[in-house]
């Protein structure tokens, strides 16, 4: 039987929603890698009584329990008191603590406030955790059947923390034996549609199915058991690699990760020593902004009119045919900049179209490469940044369909 963790989280920020508690999506992550059953995520404001309830609730029903936040130095922070009072064991001055509180503050020519003392106060029994990275220490507590793991709610402590200290601590601690997930990545498909070409394979009922649709990709998930042999692991994604076809560009955690969109290509271009300009209309940029730092993106231009385009190129345009357009577009930048790949995008619509949500747009995506030309035609619709973002995710899938077939 796997072992049960929960994740708690303190804060009348998070409960009120003024703070998105992103600690809590990435704890998750990080504990079912390892190998633990995450069975509930809680938030609780700062309320001393509620606090005890649930600190007491969780040391009878979980195995392991990493809380966040409520450390600090003011008034609301009352983590450790309420574990203090809840499993009786009366709050302490840890000496090294406190020192580290105060070299905290003396490395930053600061003077620390009296205020800050109460970060040194731990409950009895407690072990202290060091913060590297921050003034408030954490401390790890066993309370019936449940051990205890108390951090700062600063996502950038909290992660160090964890990776740095905690992680090892669960690892000593706990017998753990991680589940194998193995994630598909897709372009240009929907969940539905993935489930429908699924339907058709015999899945066993040991591997656990999921989707996840993101804005960049849509993700199906397949969670082995521990025990799953590699041979039938590999036996079974390739079936359903091959059921979802051209759609899927990568598979992670198979034999290793292969990424998002951009990294796929990026590991693609960089194999075959090919060059890319881009042309940008609807996408505004983003394509360049997703390619950031790539060795291989050699120039890209964003322009809002086909005509100041045109005549800036000294192309001929068609507006009847946009295709047309794009192809002329790309012979001419492939003229100038001298690069392998040249990536056109155009498109159907005006601006205030492009504007309102009902409204859609047809965007027209040309790939001129030393084999020739490809190119598609499709319809977005949905708020300004979604078609920016399919925009430029449509762009990018017709260079990868081209670089991996």
């Amino acid at each position: 039987m796997r072992l049960k963790v929960e994740i708690f989280s303190q804060g009348e920020e998070v409960l009120t929603g003024q703070t998105v508690d992103t600690n809590a999506a990435w704890l998750a992550q990080k504990l079912v890698d390892m190998g633990f059953e995450v069975k509930r995520h809680t938030v609780v404001g700062d309320n001393l009584h509620d606090l005890q309830s649930l600190l007491q609730e969780i040391s009878h029903r979980a195995d392991c329990c990493i809380c966040t936040g409520g450390l600090g130095p003011t008034i609301d922070d009352l983590t450790a008191q309420a574990v203090a009072e809840a499993f009786n064991q009366p709050l302490q001055l840890d000496p090294v603590a406190l020192q580290q509180i105060a070299q905290y503050y003396s490395r930053r020519k600061r003077v620390m406030a009296d205020a800050n003392r109460k970060q040194a106060l731990l409950p009895q029994g407690a072990t202290r955790i060091d913060n590297e990275w921050g003034t408030a220490p954490g401390f790890s507590i066993q309370h019936n059947a449940c051990w205890f793991a108390f951090v700062p709610g600063v996502p950038s402590e909290m992660k160090a923390m964890f990776d740095e200290k905690i992680a090892a601590i669960l690892a000593q601690r706990f017998s753990l034996q991680p589940d194998r997930l193995v994630t598909l990545r897709s372009v240009g498909i929907g969940e539905s549609d993935l489930q429908e070409k699924i339907n058709k394979l015999q899945i066993p009922e040991t591997v656990q199915l999921s989707f996840r649709a993101g804005t960049d990709d849509v993700q199906t998930k397949l969670l082995f058991p521990v025990a799953t042999a590699q041979q039938q692991i590999k036996a079974l994604v390739n079936q359903v690699v091959d059921s979802i076809g051209v759609y899927v560009f990568a598979v992670d955690n198979l034999d290793k990760r292969q990424g998002g969109l951009v990294d796929v290509i990026d590991q693609l271009m960089q194999q075959a020593g090919y060059s890319l300009s881009v042309q940008e209309t609807a996408t505004q940029g983003l394509i360049a902004a997703k390619c950031i730092t790539r060795p291989w993106l050699r120039a890209a231009n964003f322009s809002q009119s086909l005509v100041q385009l045109a005549g800036k190129l000294g192309v001929p345009i068609n507006n009847g045919d946009y295709l047309s357009s794009a192809k002329n577009i790309a012979l001419k930048i492939q003229q100038q900049d001298q690069t392998d790949i040249v990536l056109v995008q155009l498109y159907r619509g005006s601006a205030q179209r492009f504007q309102q949500k009902k409204q859609n747009i047809i965007l027209y995506t040309v790939l001129l490469t030393a084999d020739g030309t490809r190119s598609s035609v499709s319809t977005v619709a949905g708020p300004a940044k979604r078609k920016q973002n399919q925009a430029a995710i449509q762009a990018l899938d017709l260079l990868r369909r081209y670089l991996q077939y």
